[in-house]
């Protein structure tokens, strides 16, 4: 079964207001198993909204219209349903009732317009659930359906819970999942995973069921999202994991998390698993490293310390600038005792290179590793940039 959403309201497309319903709406389709291929936004424009209304019906079995119930004169979703429908609005006095009786729990005072929302098209239904003054709405078209939710989150969400995901259930004939699963990528650019990935994806294309998919996540790495439509959890489970099991032995260790991991946290991890502590030296991130640690180790138990320069010693001037980090790593490890030190630098002063070039160690004892990397952007997305390489290098010699 197929439900599109259209989202209604012009301060949707002039940005005055995020659309963050459609994207809940989408998240709980999938997990009873309801495909949804299409969301559409569009404005308070009766002929607009028809247009809209329509497609979707032609494309998918239920639409979900989202906005437009209020009182005022650009609320409109109730007639453009109606138009679509072939049939009159009719004003429901038990609905009317109830909105009045809302306006007096509350000791506010009711205008007439507020009686219009007690208009439902001939042939649809109320929903039961109504936080708010604006009642929600399932029009049958045919053996398709149109269900209209208002725009105020808390109230669309109760009405999704407590009509619509279970009308859509009964209508769909047999229960099913869709899930997902995120593998979280670092050191690999989206155009190599898809070359990598080429041959799994044409198989897949060919299957349909599992689906691969690229999300590009800026300075937190590209995300392939591996999505399974099955009868229960077991079975989706089931197939999510053989597909994460091909993915990695293609990918191997470019991949570094699952789902709602970070860098940090993997790092973190992989620290206390070995009872091991880190430090860092901070010139080019500027405290970005301790800042993403201690969020998530904030009595700095594994995080014990930074600093952001000078570290002291020094000072070679014919040293590279990796000698450097080198440096400025194990001085970090030996003032706060950690047994791991980091370090991300930038150039000298006078030092001819890119301004977005970092050199980067990480010293354990007395042995150290060190790389350069040219780095994006401006100078603040290439410290976002640099934290992640910089975890990433840790991680990688962790691992090594």
């Amino acid at each position: 079964m197929r439900c599109e959403v259209v989202a209604i309201g012009t301060e949707l497309l002039l940005g005055q207001i995020v659309d963050t319903n459609s994207s809940w709406i989408g998240e709980r389709l999938a997990l009873i198993g309801i495909d949804s291929h299409f969301q559409t936004k569009v404005g308070d424009n009766a002929q607009r909204m028809e247009f809209c209304i329509n497609q979707a019906l032609e494309r998918s079995d239920a639409v979900i219209c989202c906005g437009g119930l209020g009182p005022t004169q650009d609320d409109i979703t109730r007639e453009a349903i109606a138009s679509v429908m072939g049939v009159e609005l009719r004003r429901d006095p038990v609905v009317e009732q109830r909105i009045v009786d809302l306006f007096k729990a509350r000791g506010r005072v009711m205008t007439e317009n507020n009686r219009r929302q007690a208009d439902i098209p001939e042939g649809g239904r109320p929903i039961e659930q109504m936080p708010g003054t604006a009642p929600g709405l399932v029009c049958p078209v045919g053996d398709k359906v149109i269900y209209a939710l208002p725009g105020v989150p808390y109230e669309m969400r109760e009405m999704m819970e407590g009509t619509v995901l279970p009308d859509l259930m009964k209508r769909s004939g047999g229960a099913a999942v869709i899930r997902s699963r995120v593998l979280r990528t670092w050191g690999q650019s989206e155009s190599g995973l898809a070359e990598i990935l080429a041959d799994r994806i044409e198989a897949l294309d060919g299957i349909g069921n599992p689906t691969l998919a690229f999300q590009a996540s800026g300075a937190d790495g590209l995300k392939v999202r591996i999505t399974a439509k099955a009868a229960d959890e077991e079975a989706a489970a089931a197939m999510l994991a053989e597909e994460e099991a091909l993915v990695r032995s293609l990918l191997g260790d470019v991949i570094f998390g699952v789902d709602e991991e970070t860098m940090e946290s993997v790092v973190l991890a992989a620290l206390r698993a070995t009872g091991r502590t880190l430090a860092a030296a901070e010139g080019f991130t500027g405290g970005l490293v301790a800042a993403r640690l201690t969020r998530l180790d904030p009595e700095m138990e594994t995080f014990v310390g930074g600093r952001l320069g000078p570290w002291g010693g020094a000072e070679d001037s014919a040293a590279t600038g990796e000698a450097r980090a080198a440096e400025a790593a194990n001085r970090a490890r030996e003032d706060f005792g950690a047994s791991i030190g980091i370090a991300a630098i930038g150039r000298e002063p006078g030092e001819e290179v890119p301004p977005g070039l970092a050199r980067m160690a990480v010293a354990a004892g007395g042995n150290s590793a060190t790389h350069s990397v040219a780095l994006p952007g401006d100078r603040t997305q290439a410290r976002e940039y640099a934290v992640i390489h910089l975890l990433s290098f840790v991680r990688r010699t962790l691992l090594a």
